[in-house]
């Protein structure tokens, strides 16, 4: 599994990682056999929020005794981004995870409570030694701006956002503005929400042909072209330990550039849009 530099923290973390929404919906053993096995084939990065549920309950189990082979990451809502709220919130995450630090913690995305209450408690647990970096989830360029005036250059770790073959947005103004500032891009739901191309679509075919000649899935291809950018990451979520394994595998699939020249044509990023899409 190749890793790279996760945006400003200067540690390298797993090109593929694993999300987990939903993931405490189904079968609790399989899951945590899932992230174990995730973990074997080097998806480390492991992504969580305190939104989803038991998710961070299933995580612990999983991660027991390994945690410090683990890149973990959870989530604060906006409505506890409050100063006392946020830390508050990171507590319960760690009690849950049964950790005693998180490699990143995130605002899942912007609230009503000012940016600098949020950045307030972020520096805070960096501080107490409970939390090792700080990022966001869902910002726009425009909130970047904003954000970075109130924290400084060179702290924000990473903005994890929407991305995926059919929803490119990003593409116009959040990479381009990562990637000028040196933070890490993590692509949640990067296969869709339920809507993987079909293999006699148009997108489809095209994904097709190259995981043919490369001998791999379309979901690999998938995963290969989100993560040809540098600073672009992403978090799959993974229902079995094959499908696991499948996701881990594209983690070394490098698409060259005709293939990557197809799947722009096939998919294209259409007109930077009003708001940032998200889920």
């Amino acid at each position: 599994m190749k890793s790279k530099k996760f945006g400003t923290t200067g540690h390298n973390v797993s090109v593929i990682g694993q999300g987990t929404w939903y993931i405490d919906r189904g079968d609790r053993k399989q899951a945590v056999a899932a992230l174990r096995r995730g973990i074997d084939l080097g998806m480390t990065h492991i992504d969580t929020a305190e939104m989803y549920g038991d998710a961070e309950l299933v995580i612990a189990e999983a991660i027991a005794g390994r945690r410090d082979e683990t890149y973990l990451v959870s989530k604060v809502l906006p409505g506890n981004a409050s100063r006392r709220g946020t830390v508050e919130a990171c507590e319960r995450s760690l009690k849950r995870l049964k950790t005693d630090r998180l490699d990143c913690y995130l605002l899942h995305w912007r609230g009503n409570f000012p940016l600098a209450e949020t950045v307030g408690a972020f520096e805070q647990l960096v501080s107490a030694g409970k939390i090792r970096s700080w990022g966001v989830s869902n910002f726009d360029a425009d909130d970047l701006d904003e954000l970075q005036d109130v924290a400084g250059e060179g702290k924000i770790a990473c903005n994890q956002v929407l991305y995926h073959l059919q929803e490119r947005a990003i593409e116009h103004a959040v990479i381009p503005w990562c990637s000028k500032h040196g933070v890490a891009v993590v692509a949640y739901s990067p296969f869709g929400h339920n809507d993987f191309p079909r293999s006699n679509s148009k997108g489809g075919e095209a994904l097709q042909a190259i995981a043919k000649h490369h001998g791999v899935s379309a979901r690999q291809v998938a995963l290969a072209f989100l993560t040809r950018e540098p600073l672009v990451f992403a978090i799959p979520k993974a229902s079995s330990a094959e499908h696991a394994a499948e996701n881990a595998a594209a983690g070394d699939l490098v698409l060259g550039a005709d293939e990557i020249a197809a799947l722009d044509r096939a998919f294209p990023r259409g007109p930077k849009p009003r708001s940032l899409p998200m889920l």
